[in-house]
């Protein structure tokens, strides 16, 4: 039975659609500097003001013209940037979702995005190695294509949940992305010291640790602007016993290494 005109171009054009999905390629990722996955702890020894302030330090940071500078001294001038909260092993939550920062506007818009973002998570443990295994797919499914792959992991205690912190690192390193760390002294005084043996990885990882929730605001525009900034050499003093950088910020002082 012959079908009637309008099911026929119906037809017609289905086909042609069909046949361009197939012949076209896909869209490409859009190129930037660094991906960044900010992995922010949200452990029960974290209460609600320890949780503000370190929301507050991130919002003040890319709202610090030094980062903004920092994203623009790259190739792509432009870095892609999402948020998790973490706590178990599997408790984690991609908060803000992948976003282009490559001008003031879009770092305003970031920050502003930070400070309207909820606490999701209130206790679990702390599973550092849980943190770094959520965010290493959320780094290969992004919709960008960063030059650098980046973890930030910030929090107050050692990993006490999950498999070692060391086995989740070394297979992130193994998949080409580095981790930083910015442990946060108020709990455990020697944190920075287990975050450069068994967090931090891959080629130029560094720690700045913050002495208290306080300092954390001066220890993550350092953190960011270090990341951020294209072809920064490391300085070699404060080096760790494992060899990496490690270096402490006090509130309200400048920033000094760890010797």
């Amino acid at each position: 039975m012959r079908m009637p005109p309008v099911l026929d171009a119906i037809r017609l054009v289905a086909a042609l659609l069909l046949a361009c999905s197939v012949c076209m390629p896909a869209f490409a990722q859009t190129a930037v500097d660094l991906q960044l996955v900010l992995a922010v702890d949200a452990s029960g020894s974290v209460d609600q003001r320890r949780f503000e302030l370190q929301m507050q330090g991130y919002v003040a940071a890319f709202r610090d013209p030094r980062v903004l500078q920092a994203i623009q001294s790259g190739a792509a001038q432009a870095i892609a940037v999402t948020m998790v909260q973490w706590t178990g092993p599997a408790l984690q939550i991609q908060v803000l979702p992948w976003t282009l920062i490559k001008d003031a506007a879009t770092a305003q818009a970031f920050a502003a995005a930070i400070m309207a973002t909820p606490r999701r998570l209130f206790s679990g443990g702390t599973s550092i190695s849980g943190a770094i295994d959520f965010a290493v797919p959320l780094m290969q499914e992004s919709p960008f294509k960063g030059t650098r792959h980046v973890i930030d992991i910030s929090g107050d205690g050692s990993n006490n949940r999950g498999r070692p912190a060391a086995s989740a690192r070394d297979d992130a390193v193994r998949a080409g992305i580095v981790i930083n760390g910015l442990p946060i002294l108020a709990l455990e005084p020697d944190l920075e010291r287990y975050y450069s043996d068994h967090v931090i990885g891959g080629p130029g990882a560094f720690v700045i640790a913050a002495e208290s929730y306080e300092a954390f605001a001066d220890a993550i525009i350092k953190k960011l602007i270090r990341e951020m900034a294209a072809n920064e050499p490391l300085r070699h003093a404060g080096r760790s016993p494992s060899g990496r950088l490690v270096e402490r910020v006090e509130r309200g002082k400048p920033l000094v290494s760890d010797r």
